[in-house]
């Protein structure tokens, strides 16, 4: 007798009937919902409700009327710090709740989900600590012998819109720094992953209604792409700060240009990985597979080109696929597995038609390709492509997957200049047995991070991109930074 394996089923989450503005939960002018979809079951684990354009107002306005009424603004930056670090007490406390919310919405596995949640929360103190360490005022002495004094003042009324792949950790670069500063923020939340951001919605509350943060200070909005557009419309909003693709980053700019707003992009990545012929391949192992799948690929700093001289390709190609075969791909629910699924099903379509791509430009599959023998999950399983020329699409557009090129250079020469040939320059890496060498040839990489025999991940340090990946910095205290701005007074 045979029987029908059970389909698997994931745990479900409160759905989110209101819409959060000014502070508190209220009713949306509209009913549309948003299916929340478990990445590994494929089922709807919860609904949350859609903004409007009427409720993305509403935010704005009751931002607007915060800031300009200078309470939170004007509170000493000390104590707007120990209200952060509260919010990251709070946050700590429903870890459990975050862990299961990532594994659900991006398809990570436990260990990684809990490690991103709890880096975040660390991440959420350092912008605290960074905030006690700032100087709103500095006096000068002027060429006349008088006195000025320049001021940092906060940017006013910031929209935030941040990804699917990482809400609480884009929270934390754009919300908390510009919360940190003075500002009002109206936050919009991805559809794909709206339930963390909820989380963090939830925390405000509790403090808006302990009289800790302002009424109208904090709004956090979920909606599709028309309404998001509005926010950055809007004129009310002084400055927009966005994570997310190149080809949004560049409407967002269009749209704000048009009133001339600040605009913070973090955009897209493609970032090489040079092997350089002295460089130790156990060592190069231990640093690549996680540099270029972490998360399943699903990270704009995923080291997506791996570029080897033609004299070390055989042996870097087989050590690289014996390292991802290494790798447990699975159920994220289950412990053991350091690889999950894609976050939804048009992910998954949009990695596995790159891989169609390449082939079709000539280039090789020599690891993966499929989707593990699942019957249920957006998998795709960890792909190495082979014959890549830097000119095919597979090594010029961001795939946002798990799919590594390995690209051949005759030369340090060439191969730096096939890590500049892009229109991205966000990260990337050398790995060499000197390392001095190594980082010689790091600062000739037009990127905004390079690694150097290692895969740091350190967000407390500045964070941002070259070219077509992004404007402006996050982590440190020039993440913070651009949440100021620069007001000088004479004194006469």
């Amino acid at each position: 007798m045979t029987t029908t394996p059970m389909r698997p089923t994931a745990p479900t989450f409160p759905d989110r009937a209101d819409v959060f503005i000014g502070g508190k939960w209220v009713q949306s002018s509209g009913d549309e919902w948003i299916d929340v979809v478990d990445s590994w079951s494929e089922d709807v684990v919860a609904r949350v409700r859609a903004a409007t354009f009427a409720d993305v107002d509403a935010a704005v306005a009751a931002a607007r009327a915060s800031f300009d009424a200078g309470v939170w603004a004007s509170t000493p930056i000390a104590e707007r710090a120990d209200v952060i670090d509260e919010i990251a007490n709070r946050l700590e406390a429903r870890l459990p709740e975050l862990i299961q919310i990532g594994i659900a919405e991006v398809g990570i596995p436990v260990p990684v989900s809990a490690m991103t949640q709890e880096m975040t929360v660390g991440l959420f103190r350092a912008v605290a600590e960074e905030a006690r360490k700032v100087q709103l005022v500095d006096e000068r002495t002027r060429a006349d012998g008088g006195i000025s004094r320049v001021l940092k003042e906060p940017n006013g009324v910031v929209g935030v819109i941040i990804p699917w792949n990482g809400p609480i950790g884009t929270i934390a670069f754009k919300v908390i720094p510009a919360l940190a500063a003075g500002c009002s923020v109206v936050l919009k939340t991805s559809p794909e992953a709206p339930l963390s951001p909820s989380v963090f919605a939830d925390v405000i509350a509790e403090l808006v209604a302990e009289g800790r943060i302002p009424e109208g200070v904090v709004s956090v909005v979920v909606a599709d792409r028309d309404v998001s557009e509005s926010l950055v419309a809007n004129p009310a909003v002084d400055h927009i700060t966005f994570t997310g693709s190149t080809l949004v980053g560049r409407r967002i700019m269009a749209v704000a240009s048009e009133r001339i707003a600040k605009v913070s992009l973090e955009l897209g990545g493609k970032s090489a990985a040079i092997v350089l012929d002295d460089a130790d391949l156990a060592s190069v192992m231990q640093a690549l597979p996680m540099g270029g799948c972490l998360q399943s690929g699903q990270a704009c700093i995923a080291l997506t080109r791996v570029l080897v001289s033609e004299k070390r390709h055989d042996e870097v190609v087989a050590a690289y696929k014996a390292a991802l075969g290494m790798l447990p791909l699975g159920n994220p629910w289950e412990e053991a597995n350091f690889l999950g699924p894609l976050a939804s099903a048009r992910q998954r379509d949009r990695v596995e038609g790159y891989i169609e791509t390449a082939k079709a430009e000539g280039a090789t599959i020599v690891h993966g390709g499929g989707r593990g023998g699942f019957e249920h999950g957006f998998f795709v399983e960890p792909t190495i492509v082979d014959n890549v020329t830097n000119d095919m699409r597979i090594a010029q557009e961001e795939v946002f997957g798990p799919v590594i090129s390995i690209i051949t250079y005759r030369d340090e020469d060439e191969a730096v200049a096939i890590a500049n040939d892009s229109q991205f320059g966000l990260a990337g890496a050398v790995f060499s047995a000197d390392a001095d060498h190594a980082y010689n040839i790091a600062k000739r990489i037009r990127t905004g991070t390079v690694n150097v025999n290692g895969g740091v991940i350190d967000f407390t340090i500045p964070f941002g991109g070259y070219k077509q990946s992004g404007v402006g910095r996050e982590g440190g205290p020039e993440g913070l930074e651009e949440f100021f701005e620069t007001k000088t007074v004479h004194l006469s």
